[in-house]
């Protein structure tokens, strides 16, 4: 099972370029795609769920011509986008069986079992009955899931899942992601480094419409190794800083910043080497595209 993306380009009327000749090749399990907001990644995804057209390039989904068969990948999608509307005095139940009646599941009987049994998967068996209105953010995602489960899809698409979710939901929704992604194409749009690190086996950094990188957490950290160096500073000496090294990152903590900086050899004035993380991962690409980035 393989989704492949060639050449993939879109501008919109305002001129933006949200997509520059896009090339990926995702296969199962989860795969998360990293960006800053504004990178292109929900063009992407929507482009992907046959949502808008792309200007050039193709989409194949195990064969199937995903810019030109679009009925035959609604078949086998679900899709869980940032923002999605609820019918909020509609209960859970009801709202997933009239998913699954759109879906073609036509008897009334398997429709039963298969909302019992997606209910029950995302943990709000026990709510089936509330309004959908009255669910928290966390029960909300994972109703997304439960709708995007319907017609048991080959590809899942979910973009920026966890933004808003506090510890315990984010946990919970890593679990059932996970599930979720050993028999399917499940990708994962955020930006969250975290959201990558914990979930996925396969990745890619997308920036202003490029892919800036793409392989495994692991190649990843692999290009940043060793060269990562970190040093507490004054704020007022940030400029200073940033004039003479490649500054990835800094961190405000107790009043003084914490500067991470990427160099190929040891540098001297007090920096000290520092283990690599994802997050130096993602820094070190973006930075290349956009000014040095503050967290």
């Amino acid at each position: 099972m393989e989704l492949r993306i060639e050449n993939l380009s879109k501008t919109y009327p305002n001129g933006v370029q949200a997509l520059k000749q896009i090339s990926l090749t995702i296969p199962q399990g989860m795969f998360g795609l990293l960006g800053p907001n504004g990178a292109g990644k929900s063009t992407l995804m929507r482009t992907i769920a046959t949502l808008q057209e792309a200007d050039s390039g193709s989409i194949t989904l195990n064969g199937i011509d995903v810019l030109k068969d679009k009925q035959a990948v609604r078949e086998r999608l679900g899709y869980l986008p940032q923002d999605f509307g609820l019918y909020p005095r509609i209960n859970a139940e009801t709202m997933l069986d009239h998913i699954a009646q759109m879906k073609g599941v036509g008897n009334k009987a398997e429709r039963k079992d298969l909302v019992e049994n997606l209910l029950n998967r995302v943990n709000l068996y026990k709510d089936r009955k509330k309004g959908l209105g009255t669910y928290s953010g966390g029960m909300r995602q994972r109703f997304g899931i439960a709708q995007a489960l319907v017609g048991n899809p080959s590809l899942i698409i979910v973009d920026e899942p966890t933004a808003g979710l506090d510890p315990s939901e984010r946990n919970r929704f890593y679990n059932l992601l996970s599930e979720i992604g050993e028999n399917t194409i499940v990708i994962l749009s955020t930006h969250i480094v975290e959201d990558v690190n914990t979930l996925c086996s396969n990745m890619a950094i997308i920036c202003k419409g490029e892919v800036l990188m793409q392989g495994t957490p692991k190649e990843g950290l692999a290009q940043v190794h060793g060269k990562i160096y970190q040093k507490s500073i004054e704020k007022s000496e940030l400029d200073q800083y940033r004039e003479n090294y490649q500054v990835i990152s800094t961190k405000l903590i107790s009043g003084k910043l914490s500067l991470r900086i990427e160099s190929q050899t040891a540098p001297e004035n007090g920096f000290e080497p520092s283990p690599a993380d994802l997050e130096d991962v993602y820094f070190s690409f973006i930075s290349q595209k956009v000014d040095p980035i503050t967290i």
